[in-house]
């Protein structure tokens, strides 16, 4: 069985205010130094088999078709 991690993220161009609320607040909270947060999704895909370039492939049309949204969101696939 082979563990596929996909990671959802959204465009840089795309406000994420989820991440600037915490990037705000961290401050306030004693954790100084931080000069932005951006907030995504993880995935982890379990497989049958090993994950090889089909597998990936398989896993990278997942992502584009259900996990993320191409228009706003970037994905990366690797084996966990």
């Amino acid at each position: 069985m082979a563990r596929v991690v996909v990671d959802v993220m959204l465009k840089p161009e795309i406000l994420d205010p989820q991440g600037q609320a915490i990037a705000r607040k961290l401050p306030q909270m004693g954790f100084d130094g931080v000069v932005a947060v951006r907030q995504g999704k993880r995935f982890e895909v379990e497989l049958e088999g090993e994950a090889d370039e089909a597998a990936l492939e398989k896993v990278a049309k997942i992502a584009e078709t259900l996990l993320a949204n191409p228009v706003i969101e970037n994905y990366e696939v690797h084996v966990l």
